[in-house]
């Protein structure tokens, strides 16, 4: 959490540098709110990656994993983000599910 004691951006007039420390605080609840998000959507993908390697599921579904990169894309335009970005980072996410997918898949085999 940043607090007004915040000297890195040098010398600023204090009312640009409360309006700073109001922007980084929320920043830095975004960014909490985001990591308990994915928190609860790995907790999901691991019920599907133990209901997939309960059924002799692959661990990666291509098609699937094509549909949501379109729609987060789609999403990301109309919230003015990067679609591109939007799209290198659940291809990310994805590689990080699979490979949960497939440690699942291992454990329950050994």
């Amino acid at each position: 959490m940043t607090d007004k004691s915040d000297r890195s951006v040098g010398p600023v007039d204090e009312s640009a540098r409360d309006e700073l420390v109001r922007l980084r605080d929320s920043i830095d609840n975004i960014d909490a709110a985001v990591v308990y998000m994915l928190a609860e959507r790995f907790k999901c993908t691991q019920q599907v990656g133990r209901l997939k390697a309960g059924h002799d599921l692959p661990p990666a579904d291509p098609a699937r994993e094509a549909r949501q990169i379109a729609r987060l894309r789609q999403l990301a335009e109309s919230a003015k983000l990067d679609p591109a970005f939007a799209e290198k980072l659940l291809n990310f996410i994805i590689a990080e599910v699979i490979r949960h997918h497939e440690t699942i898949a291992n454990d329950l085999k050994s």
